[in-house]
C-alpha cells in the first residue's frame, strides 16, 4: 500500500464541476478528503448532514477509509423525486394512448 494516496474530490454544480486532486496519507477517510479539498469553504451550501457522499457513484459513509485512486463525490440534493417523475410520465403516456385510439 502506498504511503500517499492519490484522491480526487468532486462536487458537480448545474453548470460546471469542481475537481480537486489530493495526496493524502494512507488510512485517510472520506471526510478527511472532503475537508482537505477546501470545497466546504468554496461552497457554503454544502451541508454534509444533508448532502450525500460517495466513492465512484456508490454511497459511502464519512468515516470510510480511502484507497489509492478513489474519487470522492459530494452529491447535491435532488430537485425532483425520480419515482414521482416516472409516475407522471407513465400517467401521461396512458392518457395519450387512450386518446390515440379514440380517433380511429
Amino acid at each position: 500500500m502506498p504511503e500517499l494516496l492519490a484522491i480526487d474530490v468532486i462536487y458537480a454544480l448545474p453548470d460546471k464541476q469542481q475537481l480537486v486532486k489530493l495526496q493524502l496519507p494512507a488510512g485517510s477517510t472520506v471526510r478527511e478528503a472532503i475537508d482537505a479539498s477546501g470545497l466546504l469553504q468554496k461552497h457554503p451550501e454544502i451541508d454534509l448532514a444533508r448532502n450525500k457522499i460517495g466513492i465512484f457513484g456508490k454511497l459511502s459513509k464519512a468515516d470510510a477509509v480511502l484507497r489509492d485512486q478513489d474519487r470522492v463525490e459530494i452529491y447535491r440534493p435532488l430537485i425532483a423525486d425520480p419515482k414521482e417523475v416516472r409516475k407522471q410520465r407513465a400517467a401521461e403516456g396512458k392518457v395519450m394512448k387512450k386518446g390515440a385510439g379514440e380517433g380511429e
